[in-house]
């Protein structure tokens, strides 16, 4: 898994290439984290991330209560079909914004 960083009109965007599994969740969790850091408003971009585990979900709501906790907001775009079923599967389709 790799992550690319974009800022823009205050809001900060990470791109998710690969997979995100038991070995890289913690790595994708530390990118949120500091993405939280820079700016309140962060959108994650999975156009090109090819699945999500149940640590990379874990590491998505730690991301949505750190955007609620900062007063800013946590977005999901271009998640594909099998990453979408597993948000919905667990509820967090709920919970997240998916755009």
């Amino acid at each position: 898994m790799t992550v690319d960083e974009v800022r823009s009109d205050g809001k900060l965007q990470l791109s998710v290439h690969g997979k995100i599994d038991a070995n890289s969740s913690s790595e994708f969790q530390n990118y949120v984290l500091k993405a939280f850091q820079k700016s309140s408003n962060v959108i994650i971009d999975f156009s090109d991330a090819r699945y999500v585990s149940s640590a990379g979900l874990r590491a998505l709501l730690i991301g949505q209560k750190t955007a609620a906790s900062k007063g800013g907001k946590l977005t999901i775009i271009n998640a594909n079909e099998a990453v979408k079923d597993v948000l919905r599967v667990t509820g967090l389709d709920k919970v997240l914004t998916i755009q």
